[in-house]
């Protein structure tokens, strides 16, 4: 990491500084991607149908982005964590706490369009196969880091907690990632990224590729409000807290 780097890391720290920052970024980052999220749908319902899948292959344009999110986020999760317990930034726990929330509902709306899409292929809505199974997990494992945050009322207790939980679960990303890889599963194996490249046709390839993206931006600019919102909502309990606090001191 370059000196300039680490500076502008430091200069983050502040939240006050991440605030405006976050002011200043929100409108673009949510322009672009409601513009590129329209873009590679759009793209998605014009592309040809596939040769064995006709028409239900489409459900992949938002399928697909949901299921590399529910890992993206979870991955910038544990980075967070260890944020929180080797460096001790100061908003790399906000930033834990901001993105669970989202990862579970990306993690639940992939697990929800893989069904559907499931159905008229596999002629079952679910199959505790290992690709399955261990999303299912890790929708589990966000349920439970959401809970854990919300227990604990010391934020430097919840902090610690949260991480040290997430860092553990981080070892179902890779099992999820190669699970089509390691076992016998009914899901397909992956065709984006292959060390041979990609297997899917160009044509489906590029909206694909576009509507991840597109959902990529969408999740930072989420992640991003997320973060704005839990520093205010700690600003306003802590200025409770002294408030409550001189008002004891002046009662006694």
């Amino acid at each position: 990491m370059t000196e300039k780097a680490i500076r502008r890391w430091i200069d983050l720290a502040n939240p006050t500084r991440f605030l405006a920052l976050a002011d200043a970024m929100l409108p673009w980052l949510l322009g672009a991607a409601v513009l590129t999220v329209a873009v590679g749908l759009a793209m998605g319902f014009a592309a040809p149908e596939d040769y064995q899948q006709g028409i239900t292959v489409r459900i992949m344009y938002i399928h697909v982005p949901f299921a590399w999110l529910s890992m993206f986020c979870y991955t910038v999760m544990a980075a967070s964590s260890l944020g929180t317990l080797v460096w001790r930034h100061p908003l790399a726990d906000v930033s834990l706490k901001a993105a669970a929330p989202i990862g579970a509902v990306f993690t639940a709306l992939a697990l929800l369009t893989g069904s559907i899409w499931g159905k008229p292929m596999w002629g079952t809505w679910w199959v505790w196969d290992a690709r399955l199974t261990s999303v299912f997990i890790l929708f589990l494992m966000y349920l439970g880091i959401i809970a854990l945050t919300r227990a604990l009322d010391d934020f430097g207790r919840s902090a610690r907690a949260a991480a040290i939980l997430t860092l553990v679960g981080f070892i179902n990303i890779p099992i999820i990632k190669f699970s089509v890889d390691w076992w016998n599963t009914l899901h397909q194996p992956a065709s984006v990224f292959r060390l041979d490249g990609p297997t899917i046709h160009p044509s489906l390839l590029w909206p694909l590729m576009i509507s991840a993206v597109g959902f990529t931006l969408l999740f930072l600019a989420l992640h991003i409000m997320a973060m704005r919102a839990e520093i205010w909502r700690r600003r306003v309990i802590t200025m409770r807290r002294l408030a409550a606090r001189r008002a004891e001191g002046e009662a006694a």
